[in-house]
């Protein structure tokens, strides 16, 4: 997909996404339930971690790496999947994969070899994924190479509770969606140049617009605790936010 950003944005990006990654591996619990996800990152992320796996989707395949070892990564498995393959997301046991064509959903109770289970071929978009529950959020977005001609712009809802058969539960436009996030009640959609939006999810099935920012350019999100951390062309921002929905500027990396 063609995206109208800063390339040194993206590589700070994918650097500061790395190491957050790895710091949280370093810390996690080795109690913890078997795949949690273990790294924060963004929903446009081409890779992530759960336990000791690292994932990396390539344009047309997921590989998987054993990194118990963090100097000696051993690549385990490579799974080759149809052309145009975007972003991952890891939630629980599974792993959601967005793609131009759909959404692909893996079983990754063995780490280190994912099962395929569905593809969600209504979502024909190259635009991102993120999963909270039994649903998964998804920004298709009009104007790009995987989402030609009128279409809307859109926000779609989900129900991913049985992963073999995920099915559309509701789907409400927007005006030009790029990465998303999601905390508690609360998902928030990157508009891109047109600002920052915050749906309350109370009702999981039915996202209800909150708060736009107009003045917070943003093309993805990590969101952690209640901190966020919102990518942009004008770089990098950090954000603390409340239940009641207030949001104080933290830090600010510049892109110039």
């Amino acid at each position: 997909m063609k995206r109208k950003i800063v390339p040194a944005l993206f590589l700070g990006l994918a650097l500061f996404g790395l190491i957050m990654l790895l710091s949280a591996c370093d810390s996690a619990d080795s109690s913890s339930e078997l795949s949690p996800q273990t790294g924060a990152g963004g929903s446009m992320a081409r890779f992530a971690i759960t336990g000791n796996t690292l994932y990396i989707v390539s344009k047309q395949s997921l590989e998987v790496y054993n990194i118990t070892d963090g100097g000696n990564p051993a690549k385990s498995v490579k799974k080759d999947m149809s052309v145009g393959i975007e972003t991952i997301f890891p939630y629980q046991n599974n792993l959601f994969i967005g793609a131009n064509d759909g959404m692909y959903i893996y079983n990754n109770s063995n780490p280190n070899n994912p099962v395929f289970l569905s593809k969600f071929t209504h979502v024909q978009s190259c635009d991102p994924v993120v999963v909270q529950g039994k649903y998964a959020y998804v920004t298709l977005r009009n104007g790009v190479v995987c989402r030609p001609g009128n279409l809307l712009s859109s926000l779609d809802v989900v129900d991913v509770s049985d992963p073999t058969n995920p099915m559309l539960v509701n789907s409400q436009a927007m005006d030009s969606p790029y990465g998303l996030g999601v905390s508690g009640n609360k998902l928030f959609v990157c508009e891109g140049e047109k600002g920052f939006r915050v749906m309350d999810i109370s009702n999981p099935a039915l996202p209800v617009n909150k708060q736009f920012f107009q003045d917070i350019p943003s093309y993805d999100v990590i969101v952690r605790n209640k901190h966020l951390i919102v990518t942009g062309q004008k770089g990098l921002f950090q954000y603390q936010f409340d239940d009641a929905g207030s949001f104080q500027l933290l830090s600010k990396i510049p892109v110039l």
